[in-house]
C-alpha cells in the first residue's frame, strides 16, 4: 500500500508541474501584426503646420473671436478644430483628406 501512495503523489506532483508549464506557454506574447507596424512606420498623420493652424483657431475660439462661415461665434471645440484643419488644407499643409 505504501508504494501505491508514493506513486500517486509523484504523479500528482508531475501533473502540477505540467500545468505550470502549460500556463507559461499560453502567457507568451504574440507577434505584432503587420497592419499596426506599417501604420507606425508611415510617420505623423498631421504636419507641424496643421497643428499650428488648429492651435491658433482654438485660442481664437477660447477668446471668443472665432466665427464660422455664417458669421456666428464658434463655441464648440470640434468645430474650431475643423476650421483649423480646413485652413491648413488650403495652405497646403500635411493633412489627411476629409471623410465624406
Amino acid at each position: 500500500m505504501a508504494t501505491t501512495k508514493k506513486s500517486s503523489t509523484k504523479s500528482a506532483s508531475k501533473k502540477a508541474a505540467g500545468q505550470k508549464t502549460v500556463a507559461k506557454k499560453t502567457a507568451t506574447k504574440k507577434p505584432v501584426s503587420t497592419k499596426t507596424t506599417s501604420k507606425k512606420l508611415s510617420g505623423r498623420k498631421y504636419g507641424a503646420g496643421a497643428s499650428k493652424r488648429v492651435e491658433t483657431e482654438m485660442k481664437a475660439m477660447k477668446q471668443g473671436k472665432l466665427k464660422s462661415g455664417s458669421g456666428q461665434k464658434v463655441t464648440n471645440p470640434k468645430q474650431a478644430i475643423a476650421i483649423g484643419l480646413s485652413e491648413a488644407r488650403k495652405a497646403g499643409a500635411k493633412v489627411p483628406d476629409k471623410k465624406n
